[in-house]
């Protein structure tokens, strides 16, 4: 038995039962994630609830890349490195994470990425860098874009906790591993965008208490 894998899986039903009743959290389009192999989604980033929020779309093990100063009070990088996640550097070209990244890739796993750099000051999605494109392509796996909204409202920067407010994630068609590698990286992200554009526009039509 993985007990890593089983330790997971208790975190995960802890926080789907939170995110259900604290942000009456509403998941669509789970189906466009691939079974199995390496995927790479890319997220719009919202607030630090983000990698929960998408991990409770996902039916296998989430990988978050994750901003380097959250490992940094030891207790709190000991959870989150048992959960998966990994630290990278922003503002710089950290080819340790990069390194990291596609090696997860290669062995498998679902590896999440928030290309906008920062959370969002407004809700908006902002402009990508063309990074996730390049990681993909060299690990050879597809990328799939995932979008949230409601979690800018739930946890804005000028707030120190959450608050309930209903959240919803949705998954966009993805860009298959073969389409990576034959395309041009700038051109490519802003398809990624594009859809995740549409997506947002999509989550927002939606009534509240509706998926």
């Amino acid at each position: 038995m993985d007990l890593r894998l089983l330790w997971y899986g208790v975190c995960l039903q802890v926080v789907r039962v939170f995110s259900t009743l604290f942000f009456r959290i509403r998941v669509i389009h789970r189906e466009r994630l691939p079974a199995k192999g390496g995927v790479l989604v890319v997220s719009n980033h919202q607030s630090y609830l983000d990698p929960i929020l998408v991990a409770v779309g996902v039916q296998r093990p989430l990988h978050p890349m994750a901003r380097e100063s959250l490992f940094r009070f030891l207790p709190f990088a000991l959870l989150i490195r048992s959960v998966y996640a990994f630290p990278v550097r922003r503002a710089s070209a950290d080819l340790g994470a990069v390194r990291e990244a596609m090696r997860r890739l290669k062995d498998g796993a679902v590896v999440l990425m928030f290309p906008e750099g920062t959370r969002t000051r407004d809700g908006s999605i902002a402009p990508f860098h063309a990074g996730p494109i390049m990681i993909a392509g060299r690990a050879g796996v597809p990328v799939v874009p995932a979008v949230i909204e409601g979690a800018f409202d739930a946890w804005p920067r000028t707030c120190w906790l959450p608050r309930p407010h209903t959240i919803r994630v949705a998954f966009g068609r993805p860009l298959s591993a073969e389409e990576v590698a034959a395309g041009d990286p700038e051109k490519l992200i802003k398809i990624l965008w594009h859809r995740m554009q549409d997506l947002q526009a999509e989550l927002r039509r939606l009534p509240r208490d509706e998926v």
